[in-house]
């Protein structure tokens, strides 16, 4: 997707709340925006780190301001959660995850499980359903690997879970890791921070759920899916 205007470079002073940051702009001018984004965002919050940001005008919004991207390491990274599923959507639609590119219905925000919605159900004559689930990725601590989780996610295990028992049911089921980040060429299951979350990926896995890590090329001007990138297999302590 394509940020029009182009985004606006400022400096972070802190981030708070989970949903609020203060920042400066370069002219100097001090304020406060809202930061899409309620995780730990961990190693991404440093103040006095260079970010971007998007400016909106619309009388209902309370700060004109919205936390976009951040430069980690010298290298930017996308931040915003609600970008994942319409960047995922754009990557199958492109082919750029070929096992998937031959379904020609995407329904969105699809009910399914145990009171639970799935992010993409893609449907295609004489294929099986694919229920699709999305996870935003922009976690990494080593050169060239992005992980998941960043911190411990019980609703990420549970949807592992669901998504095997879709594949007990008949169906194809799907774990799309997006990366909000260029400069990765590996994806890991992040076990030392969740290891319950990579007991129920390699669960999953054994069940027939598959995944894919797609990693992103991130500017000012527009932040879209590039490409898949290897996935390292996960090591739990216990199955």
């Amino acid at each position: 997707m394509r940020f029009d205007p182009p985004l606006v470079s400022a400096t972070l002073v802190q981030r708070y709340k989970r949903f609020l940051f203060d920042a400066v702009l370069e002219d100097g001018t001090p304020f406060t925006g809202s930061c899409p984004n309620t995780g730990s965002m961990r190693g991404l919050t440093e103040p006095g780190s260079r970010i971007w940001v998007s400016e909106h005008d619309s009388p209902t919004r309370k700060y004109r301001h919205m936390f976009e991207m951040v430069e980690a390491g010298g290298k930017m990274v996308g931040i915003n959660t609600g970008l994942p599923n319409r960047l995922t959507e754009e990557a199958i639609r492109a082919g750029l995850i070929p096992s998937l590119s031959g379904y020609g219905t995407i329904l969105r925000e699809q009910r399914y499980g145990r009171n639970s919605r799935i992010d993409f159900l893609l449907k295609q004559e004489n294929l099986p359903d694919a229920y699709v689930e999305v996870k935003n990725v922009h976690f990494s601590r080593s050169a060239g690997l992005a992980e998941f989780p960043d911190t411990v996610t019980k609703r990420g295990a549970k949807h592992l879970e669901e998504l095997g028992d879709m594949v007990e049911t008949g169906h194809r089921a799907v774990m799309i890791y997006l990366i909000q980040r260029h400069d990765c060429t590996r994806f890991s299951i992040c076990s030392d921070l969740d290891p319950m979350y990579a007991i129920a990926f390699a669960r999953a896995k054994a069940r027939g759920v598959e995944a894919y890590a797609l990693r992103c090329r991130v500017t000012r001007e527009e932040i879209i899916a590039s490409g898949m990138v290897m996935m390292d297999e996960p090591r739990p302590s216990v199955l």
